[in-house]
C-alpha cells in the first residue's frame, strides 16, 4: 500500500488557517476508476482510496505508518508569510484619514 502524508492547505474561499493544523494520510488509489455505463456514475472497487487518517503531528503520522507497514512519502507544506497591513481593515475607515472618501 502507498500513502502520502500531508498537512492540507487551506480552501481557495478562505483566508483563515482552520483546518490546516492537522496532518494526513491518505492512501492512493490502487487501481484506476472506472464509469459506470448505464448510470454514468464512476466507480472502484478500492476501498482503501477512501481512507483518510488524521493526526495531531507529522510525527504521530509517520509512527503509525511504520507500525502498520505502509510505505508513506511525507510531503512537507509550503509555509506563507501571514499578510498583516499595519493599519489593518479598520484604516479604511479611520478619522485621520488625509484625502477625501471616494465612494
Amino acid at each position: 500500500m502507498r500513502a502520502r502524508i500531508y498537512q492540507p492547505a487551506r480552501t481557495a474561499m478562505s483566508s483563515g488557517t482552520a483546518k490546516t493544523h492537522h496532518w494526513v494520510l491518505e492512501f492512493a488509489p490502487s487501481e484506476a476508476r472506472e464509469v459506470d455505463p448505464l448510470m454514468g456514475w464512476t466507480s472502484s472497487s478500492d476501498t482503501q482510496s477512501q481512507v483518510r487518517l488524521k493526526f495531531d503531528t507529522r510525527e504521530e503520522a509517520v509512527e503509525y505508518a511504520e507500525e502498520q507497514g505502509i510505505d508513506a512519502i511525507v510531503q512537507d507544506p509550503k509555509r506563507r508569510k501571514p499578510n498583516i497591513r499595519p493599519g489593518g481593515y479598520g484604516e479604511n475607515f479611520a478619522t485621520s484619514r488625509r484625502g477625501a472618501w471616494t465612494h
